[in-house]
């Protein structure tokens, strides 16, 4: 059953969130998707992993770069696994048809955009009422706090 968990950024930025987070994952074996609201915010999001720090390397890959089946993390606005991740991040209020495919399903939730927090509470009521077992994660002080689950 695929584990749900809703993070949500309210001090940060997904930009400035995600590389701790695909760090993590990567550390614990993971291969991931990430998928995007469309293609142009896929390539973003693929050129800011190349530059946001030139001391860390994260393995990532997108359609425009092909070989997404040697890609530990695929950056994609597709309902696709192609690199047979067990781990999705779901970004910018998107959702993934076959969220069975995977183990852990990430949904990173702006908390400064009503649209996306109202959408993210529709999913979660969703998630439960499936039976997934879902968890909410804010961001604290001293960072992530669960809230619930």
């Amino acid at each position: 059953m695929t584990e749900i968990r809703f993070y949500h950024m309210e001090r940060s930025t997904l930009e400035q969130t995600l590389p701790a987070l695909l760090s993590k994952a990567l550390e614990r074996g993971h291969k991931i998707i990430v998928k995007t609201a469309d293609r142009g915010n896929a390539e973003a999001l693929n050129g800011y992993l190349w530059t946001y720090d030139p001391n860390s390397f994260l393995p990532h890959g997108t359609e425009k770069d092909g070989h997404a089946d040697r890609q530990p993390i695929w950056i994609t606005d597709k309902d696709e696994n192609p690199n047979e991740a067990n781990t999705l991040i779901l970004t910018q209020a998107t959702s993934h048809d076959s969220l069975e495919e995977f183990d852990l399903c990430c949904e990173m939730l702006n908390g400064n955009n009503p649209d996306e927090v109202s959408a993210a509470r529709q999913r979660w009521k969703t998630y439960k009422d499936k039976g997934l077992d879902v968890t909410y994660w804010q961001q604290g002080q001293s960072g992530w706090e669960k809230k619930a689950g």
